[in-house]
């Protein structure tokens, strides 16, 4: 192969990177044309791999023509990567299974040409990109070589083995000099784009956004997910004669049918069969929500009974999985009295339910009925994810008021100052908002698709294309893994209640404010929360980032126990011991950090699961060993067993 730095080849792309043109007469129309050569050749794949040629990585020269903005953006109307994007996409069934805003990648793409169209270093990047090309193309055919040497023991030394990436795991992707050229010029060329998405003059939210729908953009364009460049499926197809094909399209067409993306076995389980076992009874019942009371494991329990708080966009049984990771089960192991609320499914009825019916037939409600069937005259609460925030609103509200029934509080993930919010912020502008608002006018409540579109996107190589290639590719069944089946199983929300949520929090941060927000015709004000607190952050969560859940601990006014667990969102908090993970908490005696990143600094490392360290601390907080309670009482009767009823609403 000829020497990119010497121009000694025969390729046209190899002389006209090294010309000696002067690098303004690309224009931005043709450094467009390089990502669209690249992205034709994916939406083409079966006569590319036909062909030995690889595609011209630069366009034929021509003279630079300043171009005005709204010439541009005709030009770029008519744009063959636009267009192909349009027509691909819209012939293309999965845009009926995969939540990608096209729009939003198309305003992305036109941003960024628009802001590069006259700027000579966006030119110089264009011949660092076809240098890197052909470097990249050199490096290729050296670890190629390098691979077939080892086959021989011949090798010197090992072949550098590249960046890891989990889509470009089958060996092809290393041994095949055409497989790994194609991942690395895919690579390079996705590094290229979002390097010109970090654009000085836009504001922090736009530039996120920006940034997102490019990564958006080169996630989909992936050579994994075509059929005819992916070498797992094609081996698979080969193996199965074709087998493999006709089942990847039958789940396709069963996925149409459904109108989502399948990404577990719907099949392999359901609560109270093999999920949320835990024995209890459910021993109350109201409009929004099941309380359950679940029955002792240990002849003695701690005299301050425990009430669990999960989030009203998903089903609880997320802390009672199966039995080898039911935080449930492990706590009334421990010698906890527990008490779970169980949300109800809204439906169109229940569309003027608003926060304040969510604190009083949630946490106060609850406590109630846990003070009258154990005799306790306080009780501890945990707050997961947003049933965190549930659980800040009602410390603050009973706070103002003076009312002291909860004693210590825990939250797990949970965020109280919405600045740090990660790339969900893409989906808190304006017209998005507007959008979510006119579909809870319509219909009453917030169809829990689109929540869970939202988040699937945060992840979309893990949540989306990995079950596009397994369904669709390999002709797959979905997995069964039980975290999937709980994350696909989520329920709606009420109009009026996630409107003030979406507002107060995301949109306005107004918790972190003193007085900013009344609810019960008291203001909120969270230094006013005195009691001491148990927080979990982890550090891949890519809902609630850890330093915005280590906020709490300047937030609020009693005395802040701040835990960083390993993993992410949920992963990260159901971590039974004898897994695997680390946690890490301040050294004891470590005055109070002034920003997370100094907490970081100085706090240790613990190996295994935070659980039994929560478990010693709200121990310590949960009065004397005494007699076991009843499951219910005369006033509150048992009214079913658990699961109860409401989590089995569809």
């Amino acid at each position: 192969m000829a020497d990119p730095t010497t121009g000694t080849g025969t390729t046209p792309s190899s002389a006209a990177v090294t010309s000696g043109s002067d690098p303004l007469q690309y224009s931005p129309d043709q450094m467009l044309s390089l990502w669209t050569g690249w992205m034709e050749q994916m939406s083409t794949a079966p006569q590319v791999l036909q062909s030995a040629a690889w595609p011209t990585p630069w366009p034929t020269p021509m003279p630079h023509v300043p171009l005005a903005e709204d010439a541009l953006a005709r030009h770029l109307a008519k744009d063959p990567l636009l267009r192909s994007i349009d027509q691909i996409w819209n012939a293309n069934p999965l845009r009926e299974v995969v939540p990608i805003d096209w729009a939003g990648i198309a305003w992305a793409l036109r941003t960024v040409w628009l802001r590069s169209m006259n700027r000579s270093e966006a030119a110089t990047s264009l011949m660092d990109l076809g240098q890197g090309v052909w470097q990249s193309l050199l490096t290729t055919w050296d670890e190629a070589g390098r691979s077939w040497l080892g086959l021989f023991g011949l090798a010197t030394e090992p072949a550098p083995t590249g960046r890891p990436d989990k889509r470009f795991s089958a060996p092809e992707w290393r041994t095949n000099p055409a497989y790994l050229a194609l991942k690395e010029l895919y690579l390079l060329a996705s590094d290229w784009l979002l390097e010109r998405g970090e654009i000085d003059d836009l504001d922090p939210a736009e530039r996120q956004r920006l940034t997102f729908h490019l990564r958006q953009f080169v996630d989909a364009m992936s050579p994994a997910l075509v059929l005819m460049s992916n070498p797992v499926a094609l081996r698979k197809a080969l193996e199965t004669g074709g087998a493999s094909l006709i089942d990847g399209a039958r789940h396709l067409a069963e996925d149409l049918a459904a109108g989502r993306l399948s990404m577990v076995d719907a099949n392999a389980f359901a609560p109270g069969r093999n999920l949320a076992l835990t024995p209890g009874k459910v021993v109350h019942r109201n409009a929004l929500m099941e309380l359950i009371q679940y029955t002792p494991a240990t002849e003695q329990v701690r005299q301050i009974p425990l009430l669990i708080i999960p989030p009203w966009i998903n089903k609880y049984y997320i802390l009672d999985m199966q039995p080898k990771n039911s935080m449930v089960r492990y706590l009334v192991s421990q010698g906890f009295t527990v008490f779970l609320i169980s949300w109800r499914n809204p439906d169109a009825s229940m569309d003027g339910t608003g926060m304040e019916d969510y604190v009083d037939l949630g946490p106060l409600a609850a406590s109630d009925v846990i003070r009258e069937i154990t005799g306790s005259e306080t009780v501890n609460a945990m707050g997961y994810c947003i049933g965190g925030v549930l659980l800040t609103l009602t410390l603050a509200v009973l706070a103002a008021k003076g009312d002291a029934r909860f004693n210590a509080a825990s939250f797990m993930v949970s965020p109280q100052d919405f600045s740090r919010i990660g790339d969900t912020a893409v989906f808190m502008d304006e017209p998005t908002l507007d959008l979510v608002e006119q579909q809870m006018m319509e219909r009453g409540y917030l169809d829990s698709r689109a929540m869970s579109n939202m988040f699937n996107l945060l992840r979309s190589n893990d949540l989306i294309w990995s079950n596009v290639v397994n369904n669709y590719l390999l002709g797959n069944r979905p997995p069964a893994f039980d975290l999937l089946y709980w994350n696909s199983d989520s329920t709606r929300m009420t109009r009026a209640a996630h409107s003030w949520y979406l507002r107060n929090t995301y949109v306005e941060n107004n918790l972190i404010e003193p007085g900013k927000v009344s609810l019960k015709g008291v203001a909120i004000d969270l230094g006013r929360i005195r009691q001491d607190t148990y927080a979990v952050g982890c550090e891949k969560d890519h809902i609630v980032p850890w330093d915005s859940a280590w906020r709490i601990s300047q937030l609020f006014g009693g005395a802040v126990r701040y835990v960083l667990a390993s993993s992410g969102h949920v992963a990260g908090v159901i971590n039974p011991p004898g897994g695997k993970g680390e946690y890490r908490t301040a050294r004891d005696g470590e005055p109070q950090a002034a920003t997370p990143q100094d907490w970081l600094k100085g706090a240790e490392r613990h190996s295994g699961s935070w659980w039994p360290d929560w478990s010693a601390w709200l121990a310590a907080r949960s009065g004397p060993l005494t007699a076991r309670p009843t499951l219910g009482s005369d006033r509150h009767p048992p009214l079913g067993d658990a699961p109860g009823t409401y989590v089995l609403q569809s």
